[in-house]
């Protein structure tokens, strides 16, 4: 889940480039810079997720795309928006996990008690 929020995140920062230059009147070399680079790190980082330093660059990303909203004051909102989607997949996407590997303990536990081989 939290890979797809930075897939769609980095399309609506690299989307939010032309907003930037036409409505906040922001430099095209500062937007530029500032949108099309969020968006990139937002896509490697996405494919950084399998580690748990990913997790880490993905809640500093959030705290990168509320900033942005010091350039034009509708990317805070924007940036908030994508703060909750990751919160909400990130800390699901945990609980999941746990409860996954409850299940499966259990499981294993059932298993031994009863005596039943290995399956593996």
């Amino acid at each position: 889940m939290c890979a797809a929020v930075l897939v769609l995140e980095a399309i609506a920062l690299a989307l939010a480039v032309p907003v930037m230059i036409g409505v906040g009147d922001v430099a095209p070399g500062a937007a530029l810079a500032a949108g099309l680079g969020l968006a990139a790190a937002c896509v490697v980082v996405a494919g950084l997720l399998r580690r748990p330093a990913g997790y880490a660059l993905g809640w500093a990303l959030q705290v990168g795309a509320v900033a942005l909203g010091v350039l034009v004051g509708a990317m805070y909102g924007l940036g908030a928006l994508f703060l909750l989607l990751w919160a909400t997949a990130d800390l699901l996407g945990r609980k999941i996990e746990r409860e996954r590997a409850a299940a499966f303990a259990a499981y294993d536990a059932r298993r031994a008690a009863e005596g039943d081989p290995d399956p593996a």
